[in-house]
């Protein structure tokens, strides 16, 4: 199976703070949006023209609510360059970090939570140069 694309998709109250959040710490661009689309405002963010990206999303009469787990994670596998240029962002915008759940991923990283709380792991390394 080829999956052409990965869209991960969230639901917030702070769709602003997400927005500014995933721009300024990740650098990611804004590659679509919507306005009032049946009930739903809408931002997706990534790479230009990478082959994935994350959708935020605020429903205008509705309850946005996060019933997260400690192992619920968004994963990124960072090179040692992307990696530093990151944590580097993260002092400047005051970004701290937090232990993870896992210790893998402490080992391995750095485990951050983004303005709704949800947990973001910045493994320092590419996918698959880690061993477990």
């Amino acid at each position: 199976m080829t999956i052409e694309h990965l869209r991960i998709a969230r639901a917030t109250n702070r769709l602003t703070e997400m927005v500014a959040f995933y721009r300024e710490l990740f650098e990611f661009e804004i590659v679509g949006s919507f306005e009032d689309h049946e009930g739903f405002d809408g931002v997706m963010l990534g790479p230009p023209d990478g082959d994935f990206h994350f959708e935020f999303t605020h429903e205008k009469n509705g309850a946005n609510e996060s019933g997260e787990a400690p192992e619920d994670l968004i994963v990124l596998y960072l090179r040692e360059a992307e990696w530093l240029a990151v944590r580097n962002r993260m002092t400047a915008i005051g970004v701290g970090s937090v232990a993870s759940h896992n210790p893998y991923w402490d080992r391995h990283g750095v485990t951050i939570t983004d303005p709704d709380g949800h947990r973001i792991a910045l493994h320092r390394g590419a996918w698959g140069s880690a061993t477990g």
